[in-house]
């Protein structure tokens, strides 16, 4: 795990007097591994891709301003109340003058959910960013420092997941939210991987605490079972349920309370409530000894049995959370406006501010395999900006840059890594929502967005005195499409729609079918699309009309097949001749580039022109677009390319590109291909009592029961399922569950269908082979 490997490698041993068997042991197993992972050595780097570059320190204004700023996203499953906390971050931070809910009864909405879809649907479809300053209570001292902090509110969809995969790339840190009823979801491990890929520390909160059957501990042990991650709470409950009251801070010892309009106004006590004071005691010893296990200074303090000062417990939450190694875990209601605040301070306080990520860059004057250059927020260094999101806005294209270095003015030109192309920055601007402020410059850490630019997502930006450029982010493949076709007439609103959406979505596919000329939009799911085709309608007026959803089958080669085709053709004037010799192998995903095809050349001897490859390359890689099975894309197939002929006068690119193609459809069926379909891990939720009901009809679907927890008065069942066999299934749980039920999807791999599924699919596949052309 990616943890224990950076703790295992951050670990230093000191000699110890005495062992105490208070400390966990798991604490000791990791001082062993410590030694281990300092003995074992980097790995040495060629001179040739050493390269010098300055050294940029960061000023006195850098440092001060860095060190009170915070970039920071809320990211939860469905439903978590994530837009709702937001909103009330908003309000107790000053940015909004009243609270609206997300399905609330005024017809305003929540702030963050500016789409007119949002706010009728009630979910959020697009992730929106918004600033705000905090005046934040230091845990030790007590003291009182203002924070700058830049938010953003992700949705909570698998649908839209790209939206919370762009953001936590740009972001430091994130607030995981979970409901204290149903805790670890589907979405939340989602959310808890994407964190983990893009190295974002998180303080976890605990909201609905006012629910009946809210259980913290029970979300608190699912945390550390299910996500992999240490983690114990700062906080205990004062009250349950409907009577909660407020909170006891464990770390500074008081109890808080949420007092005047919309809790406004927050009281601290220093007499704990006698009800909670022994629970409390045995949950502060408990936050030591989940830090012991993960921190060396509250190791040393464990061991002595000493009992740390509140300087000492604050400073080792910190250094635990900003190294990936815990989670603090806070709770509170968001709905019901009860200890927000002291969350928001324990942003301020465990979270890293922006010179504390580690950021990197490759350098594109070296070749990929040089070593990156790290970053420095620094504003005197050369400009670097990533442009992570974006958006049509009534002033043309709304790009959101994240600035990791140098500092962007108004007016200033900067170059497009990836082109080279140079624009001026016509406008900048501070987003809040779907409101605009306008600012003049924005420095290292800042988070802006500026007009007038024309680029893709995950482009890097420079002032041209440097040539680096950002990794991009994880794009996941779509699962499904649709096919589509406007009501009437074809207007060029239609795809100037779609060339838009595309755009501004990376999961969003479009394309054109080749034998039926339909349109296909492909996405993440049916919610996904759906939304695409109703923004159509109400931004673009075009009304469409949506054919059967497709599921995106795969087909893929089990055993190795050997190849010797010669391609000949003869005609008036020069001909094609082209012989290809090798072989086909089934290949496993690479972990490195994502892939799971590839060419490989292996031709001795000048057999073919080493200008044919490429040709070769090209063909092998045209005939892995339909498979010979159903029409669907090959996967999982690795081309061998030993030996061949060429003539020399016959011979040319277009002779060997074919001459690969006929190969690969020729020994096809000899490799034994197979269709693999997508298979989705399926959260379902409903009241305890149609436990049977919805069981069963998974197991009607073809459906893997994984995981299976009963609650008081509901229960969760995780399935395996196929995506094929998901079609309706919202329509009967609906209808075997009273209207009670919920499930969410989430796409985990391909896997073979069936022998019949394919035996089916092979038939209609060839039934449209048969029809002519139109």
């Amino acid at each position: 795990m990616l943890t224990s490997n950076i703790f295992q490698t951050c670990l230093r041993t000191r000699p110890h007097t005495r062992y105490s068997s208070v400390l966990p042991a798991r604490l000791w197993s990791l001082r062993r591994n410590a030694a281990t992972a300092a003995a074992v050595k980097p790995a040495e780097v060629p001179e040739e891709l050493v390269k010098e570059y300055p050294v940029y320190e960061l000023s006195e204004e850098d440092k001060r301003r860095l060190k009170f700023q915070r970039n920071i996203g809320v990211s939860a499953h469905i439903d978590s109340g994530k837009t709702t906390l937001t909103e009330r971050i908003l309000y107790y931070t000053g940015r909004i003058r009243d609270i609206h809910e997300v399905r609330g009864r005024d017809n305003v909405g929540a702030k963050m959910d500016s789409m007119e879809l949002e706010r009728e649907k009630g979910i959020t479809i697009q992730s929106a960013a918004t600033f705000c300053d905090w005046v934040a209570t230091k845990p030790a001292s007590g003291d009182k420092e203002k924070y700058a902090i830049n938010i953003i509110d992700t949705p909570g969809h698998v649908d839209f997941t790209i939206e919370v995969e762009r953001a936590l790339r740009v972001l430091d840190g994130a607030i995981l939210v979970l409901c204290a009823v149903a805790g670890v979801q589907s979405q939340t491990t989602t959310v808890d991987r994407q964190m983990r890929r893009y190295s974002v520390p998180r303080i976890s909160f605990i909201n609905k605490m006012d629910r009946p059957g809210a259980n913290p501990w029970r979300v608190i042990n699912q945390i550390r079972q299910k996500l992999k991650i240490s983690a114990a709470a700062v906080q205990v409950p004062i009250g349950v349920e409907d009577g909660l009251r407020g909170v006891v801070d464990l770390v500074r010892w008081k109890a808080i309370y949420n007092e005047g309009e919309k809790g406004i106004k927050v009281v601290e006590s220093d007499e704990i409530p006698a009800e909670v004071l022994d629970f409390a005691k045995e949950k502060r010893r408990e936050l030591i000894e989940q830090l012991a296990e993960v921190d060396e200074e509250m190791g040393e303090l464990l061991i002595m049995d000493e009992d740390p000062t509140t300087q000492q417990l604050a400073d080792a939450i910190r250094r635990a959370t900003v190294s990936l190694k815990f989670s603090p875990v806070f709770l509170g209601s968001a709905i019901k406006n009860t200890a927000v605040q002291p969350m928001l301070d324990g942003v301020c306080s465990y979270l890293p501010e922006p010179s504390e990520s580690k950021v990197v860059a490759h350098d594109t004057s070296l070749p990929a395999s040089a070593p990156q250059v790290a970053l420095q927020p620094a504003s005197a260094a050369p400009l670097v900006a990533l442009a992570f999101k974006l958006e049509e806005g009534r002033f043309g294209q709304l790009t959101y840059m994240r600035v990791y270095q140098g500092t962007m003015r108004k007016g200033q030109f900067i170059y497009h890594a990836r082109s080279g192309k140079k624009v001026k920055v016509p406008r900048l601007v501070r987003m809040h929502s779907n409101e605009m402020e306008d600012i003049q410059e924005i420095g290292p850490g800042e988070i802006c967005a500026i007009f007038g630019i024309d680029c893709a997502s995950g482009d890097t930006f420079t002032d041209g005195s440097t040539s680096f450029s950002m990794t991009n982010m994880f794009v996941p493949e779509p699962v499904i499409s649709l096919a589509l076709k406007p009501v009437g007439a074809e207007t060029p609103n239609f795809s100037r729609a779609l060339n838009r959406f595309q755009k501004e979505d990376p999961t969003f596919r479009v394309h054109i079918d080749k034998e039926s000329k339909e349109t296909i939009i492909s996405g993440m799911g049916e919610l996904h699309l759906e939304i695409y085709v109703e923004r159509m309608k109400r931004e673009y007026n075009v009304e469409c009309t949506t054919g059967k959803p497709r599921v995106a089958f795969r087909e893929t080669i089990t055993q190795r097949a050997d190849f010797f085709y010669t391609h000949k053709k003869q005609s008036g004037g020069a001909g094609q001749y082209a012989r290809v010799i090798g072989f086909v192998e089934p290949m496993t995903m690479d972990e490195e580039t994502g892939k799971d095809t590839e060419f490989v050349n292996q031709v001795m001897g000048g057999n073919i022109p080493s200008n044919y490859i490429p040709a070769c390359e090209k063909g092998f890689f045209e005939a892995l677009e339909k498979g010979s099975l159903s029409g669907n894309t090959v996967c999982g197939a690795r081309l061998v390319l030993n030996d061949g002929l060429a003539h020399s006068v016959d011979s040319s690119e277009l002779a060997f590109r074919l001459a690969v193609i006929g190969a690969f459809r020729e020994i096809y069926n000899a490799a034994r291909p197979i269709i693999l379909e997508p298979i989705m891990t399926v959260e379902v939720v409903a009241p305890s009592e149609f436990q049977s009901a919805v069981i069963g009809g998974i197991n009607q679907r073809r459906g893997t029961i994984m995981d299976s927890e009963v609650r008081e008065d509901e229960f969760t069942c995780v399935a395996e399922v196929a995506l094929n066999d998901m079609f309706g299934y919202s329509n009967h749980l609906r209808g075997i569950t009273q209207g009670k039920g919920e499930f969410s999807m989430e796409y985990k791999t391909h896997q073979p269908v069936m022998p019949q599924v394919q035996a089916e699919l092979e038939t209609a596949y060839k039934k449209t082979l048969g029809q002519p052309k139109k």
